[in-house]
């Protein structure tokens, strides 16, 4: 079966069954094993601009040169 084949059905559902069919897929996908590159527990470095003076001017700048013609 595709998903082609399903989603006509799918959309005939009601808002609650679909929330619902949501939660299923969504559970069946977090049992799944090595879905996500992220290992459990494991603690990554997320870059942030905090502390990163002159970032909001950088950011500030990129914008307005992409609005420039």
């Amino acid at each position: 079966m595709t998903l082609s084949e399903v989603l006509p059905s799918v959309r005939q559902l009601s808002i609650i069954e679909k929330l619902k069919l949501i939660r299923i897929l969504a559970e069946d996908l977090e049992a799944a094993e090595d879905i996500s590159p992220l290992k459990p527990f494991k603690v990554y470095d997320l870059p942030t601009p905090y502390n990163n003076f002159g970032a909001g001017a950088t950011l500030m700048q990129a914008l307005e040169s992409e609005n420039q013609p």
